[in-house]
This record gives C-alpha cells, structure tokens and sequence, in this order.
C-alpha cells in the first residue's frame, strides 16, 4: 500500500491547477480517494465529524448486496442446468462458474458504462467525481434478467446516468433511483426483450431444454392463474427470475447488515412489508380470482419486493428524509406493489413502478409531515400565550 501512496503522491502535482495534466484532477482524485482516505479537513464553519463518510457508505452497501449477488450467481447456472435437464450431473462449482461467467460481464459493462460518463461529466464541470455510481452499478445488473443483452444493458445505464442523475446535478441531486430508472427504460423501450419466459434463464443457441422445464417466473404463472410454487423455493430464491432478487433469504442477510451498520432505514423496510400486508389482506378479503386470493406473505417471496424493500425504496437521496414521511413513504410503496400486481394482470410485478411512483412523492410526503409539525407547534405557542 505504500508504494501505491507513493505513485498517487508523486503524480498529484501534476494534476493540480496550473499543472500540465490540471485537467484530469477529477480522475485522479476520484482514485486516490477509492484507496486512501482524502487528506482533506474543513478549514472554515461549523463542521460535524464522524468516521462516516459516502466512500464508507456505500461500501457497506456493496458489503450488503454480495449473498444476493453470490446466490444470483449460483441460481443463474442452476437455472441452466435444470433447463437442459443435466443438474443432476453438475456439481457446485460448475454451477456457480457458469453463472459467474453470465453475470460478470453484466457488471463489467454496467461499470465501465456508467463510471466512464460520470468521470466525463466530473472532468466537465471540474467537480470531483461521486462514489454513488459504485451501489448504482451493481444494483443496474441485479434487477436485470439474466439474458438481457450486453448492448442493452450499456443503453440502459447511459440513460440513467445521464437522465436520472446528470441532468439534475448529480450524486444526491437525483430525484429517482438510477438503477430503477434503467430497469423502466429497457421495460418500456425493449418490451419483447424484457418480458417472456426466455429472458430469466441463460441459454445458449444449442442448449436444447427438457419437455418439463418452465422459465416463467412464479409472479408471470400466477397472473395466468397458476398458483402451484414450492414456497421454500422461492424464499431461498432456486427459480427463474433478475439475477439478485430471487432469494429472499440472501437479501433479508443484507438487510440484517444495512441495520446493525444504520446505513438502511429500517423504517422504510418495515413499513413497506406493511403496506404490502395491509393491500395483501384487503385483497385476500374481496378476493375475486385466485392471484387476488394469494396469502399476502408470498407476494414477499415473489419477484422484487424484498429486494425493492430493503435496497431500492431505502435509497437516501430519492426516499422520504423525515421519520414520519419515512413511514408513509414505505407504506405507501408496499400497497402500490401488491395493487400494481394483482390488478393489473400484463406486469405481474409492481414493485420498480411503485417506487419510481413513490420516489416522485416524497418530496410532497416530507413537506406536509413538516407543516403538520409546524402547525402543531403554532398551536402549542397560542395555546401557552
């Protein structure tokens, strides 16, 4: 690590202003401070100071995302080899290679994508370069079905960067989750691409699959009436579906850590599993079809809303910011979901729409949350005068 420090220092006058290379300051310091803690302190004000900062953040996020991540692996080669009937023969590290090698370059291009425009725009505007894209960037490829195409996945990602982050400002300026806003982009851009049972299960051109296997996801097979799943399946997450929100179990772990580390709102988690509960059970009671007649506790299960839960609506810059609205907020998301899924039976899977839809509010939440207590402290002060 030293001589690494030693490299960063002997380049840095070089990169300063006035210097030959002043122009790529933003680069070089967006990596040196990806190594090393910046030399930076507040030379002015009032400052508050903790060991907390965005680099630290949104590593414990990455930290949080790695058993989805890891299992999303896995299931992407099980998925494959119980496709071409031949799981029986595969052991463990040929499943999980395989789906290594599928969801890698996914990752790849979804960071050299994104990064490779932030750093564009930092050099730009002469601003350092944010670590937000680092959560970003992995979160883009684990919502994502496992044979979406390459290309389609750096389209995906320039677009949110640029239009979900860039054009408001930035890191923390954004007023949606980017990795949500390139999953509704590819959605309504690339619908036959994106929906069908092909997408969720990694095939090649000659894999030929057997008569029994079906790579519809569970949520797709109960819109058309089919309600028959393994229920401990689905919660550890072995059936076809994006690469890291199949297995709730993996994605409650992160949730563990997000919570004992406080860098998730455990507010936001809980009262999003509520209002899913809440519609869940509402639905359960005028139920009309068997989808609405599904325990709300399996929509928990199904599709992306445990991991929507836990680290899409928990997003700091785009959700509610005061403690009421943060309950609100969540609640609100967790009825949306269920809503979107049952009654609408063409996208089975409500939880992205939910919180785009909720994202938009939550300015409007927080502000009302805040004249509510305003107005209550108005009162008081009459009341004592």
């Amino acid at each position: 690590m030293n001589a690494l420090k030693n490299f960063f220092e002997k380049l840095q006058p070089h990169v300063q202003k006035g210097a030959k290379y002043h122009w790529l300051h933003s680069t070089y310091d967006a990596f040196f401070t990806m190594a090393f803690v910046p030399k930076k302190t507040s030379d002015s004000g009032t400052h508050i100071h903790d060991h907390i900062d965005l680099k630290r953040t949104m590593s414990f996020v990455i930290i949080a995302l790695v058993p989805a991540l890891l299992f999303g692996m896995y299931n992407t080669g099980f998925q494959h080899f119980k496709a071409i009937g031949e799981l029986g023969d595969a052991g463990f590290l040929r499943v999980f290679f395989y789906g290594f090698l599928k969801v890698f370059p996914v990752i790849v291009v979804s960071y050299i994508t994104g990064l490779g425009i932030e750093f564009i725009f930092a050099q730009s505007r002469g601003h350092e370069v944010n670590e937000g894209f680092l959560v970003t960037g992995m979160l883009i490829p684990m919502v994502m079905p496992v044979n979406t195409p390459l290309w389609m996945v750096a389209v995906a990602t320039a677009f949110a960067v640029i239009f979900g982050k860039e054009v408001f400002g930035g890191t923390g300026m954004n007023i949606w989750n980017p990795a949500l806003v390139a999953r509704a982009f590819l959605f309504f851009a690339y619908p036959a691409q994106m929906s069908g049972d092909k997408v969720w299960v990694a095939l090649g051109e000659g894999d030929k699959v057997v008569d029994s296997f079906s790579g519809a996801t569970i949520l797709g097979e109960a819109a058309a009436g089919n309600m028959q799943f393994d229920v401990m399946d689905a919660f550890l997450g072995f059936i076809p579906g994006s690469i890291g929100e199949t297995s709730t179990l993996a994605i409650l772990i992160g949730a563990l850590f997000l919570i004992i580390t406080g860098i998730g709102s455990w507010k936001i988690m809980a009262s999003t599993f509520l209002g899913g509960a809440a519609m869940g059970i509402l639905l359960n009671l005028i139920a009309v079809n068997p989808y609405m007649e599904m325990p709300f506790w399996h929509h928990f299960i199904l599709g992306g809303f445990a991991f929507g839960a836990v680290f899409m609506a928990t997003d700091p810059v785009s959700a509610a910011q005061t403690d009421t609205g943060k309950w609100i907020y969540g609640f609100l998301i967790g009825v949306m979901a269920i809503l979107i899924r049952v009654l609408n039976p063409a996208y089975p899977e409500g939880m992205m729409l939910a919180i785009l839809l909720l994202n938009t509010f939550a300015p409007l939440i927080d502000h009302y949350v805040v004249q509510g207590h305003i107005k209550r402290r108005l009162k008081r002060v009459h009341v004592a005068a």
